[in-house]
């Protein structure tokens, strides 16, 4: 069970837009033609680090009192969550600690150590970053900062939706998303309520989808299939993302490596941006057709970290 005052809402919601417009302009709306559809994409990819982490990090820091930010913080992060603290932690003037796969792309690792972070790498599959997580806070003292499982994570990922509902003046119809551990479709859901939220997760790593489905939470297999979508593999959501998002999402929506690689080529030839594979899974899904669009429709690209090599080969189709 989730603690009640636990369960973020729709005011963290809108101190968290106000916070964050206090310190970033907002990102673009930009409009889009897909497969004869006017709609729109919400290019998070052009924040400061390249993530729309970024809002839960300042949301979750700024929400610190004087105590827990003198005792720094600590996140686990496949990379752009991981940038996102650090960003907050160095404006701030917070100590943060990030636990980060090994295999995670150099660009994000290198990245995260700029900003001033402390790296502690671990092995995936094999390792328990959360477990790590857990040690260093009973080693060293420390606030965790979950990259989706914490309320006000969840509700500065909402700001987006507060941001998309003005720049369009009107709710959207729905709202597409990349979805990891379900932290920014649950913002999202609390930020635009009149909207359906689709989630799209990577084929084989649909944890979010399944658990809906269920009604508990699933955990993805040891023998999960390789993907891509480095930013969207989470072993499991959390019980505080359901507690949102059941009721209010329409789940089961996967996409293959082949959609997103497609859906990174669209987004550089059309709309000229550069995303990830995991940013560009919820154009992968309306691309293949997966997802009914109409006028009103917005489809999140949620980040722009990319390896220049790999990025250069698909692209370039090869």
């Amino acid at each position: 069970m989730v603690n009640e005052t636990d369960i973020p809402n729709r005011g963290g919601v809108l101190e968290a837009a106000r916070k964050i417009a206090e310190i970033l302009p907002p990102t673009p709306l930009l409009p889009v033609e897909i497969v004869g559809v006017q709609c729109w994409v919400k290019a998070e990819c052009l924040q400061p680090i390249g993530a729309f982490k970024i809002r839960g990090a300042w949301h979750a820091l700024t929400s610190l009192n004087e105590e827990q930010r003198r005792r720094g913080v600590v996140a686990v992060s496949s990379g752009n969550h991981a940038q996102g603290v650090a960003w907050a932690a160095r404006r701030l003037g917070i100590v943060a600690t990030i636990v980060m796969p090994r295999d995670a792309p150099q660009v994000k690792l290198e990245a995260t150590r700029a900003l001033g972070a402390e790296v502690v790498l671990y092995d995936r599959p094999g390792e328990d970053r959360d477990e790590i997580a857990a040690q260093l806070i009973t080693e060293r003292g420390g606030t965790l900062v979950h990259a989706f499982g914490d309320a006000r994570v969840i509700e500065g990922q909402g700001s987006a939706g507060i941001e998309i509902a003005v720049q369009l003046g009107r709710a959207p119809s729905r709202i597409i998303t990349p979805c990891g551990g379900g932290g920014l479709a649950a913002g999202l859901a609390l930020a635009c309520p009149n909207s359906a939220i689709f989630p799209v997760e990577p084929e084989g790593w649909d944890m979010v989808g399944q658990s809906m489905a269920a009604g508990e939470i699933v955990r993805a297999p040891p023998d999960a299939p390789a993907t891509i979508c480095d930013a969207l593999q989470p072993v499991a959501t959390k019980p505080i993302n359901l507690s949102v998002l059941q009721g209010r999402s329409e789940p089961g929506v996967t996409v293959n490596d082949d959609e997103v690689r497609t859906a990174q080529r669209f987004a550089f030839s059309r709309s000229h941006l550069v995303v990830e594979p995991g940013g560009a899974a919820a154009l992968a899904a309306t691309l293949a057709g997966k997802i009914p669009l109409d006028a009103d429709t917005v489809i999140m690209l949620t980040g722009g970290n990319v390896d220049p090599v790999a990025y250069a080969r698909i692209i370039s189709g090869e």
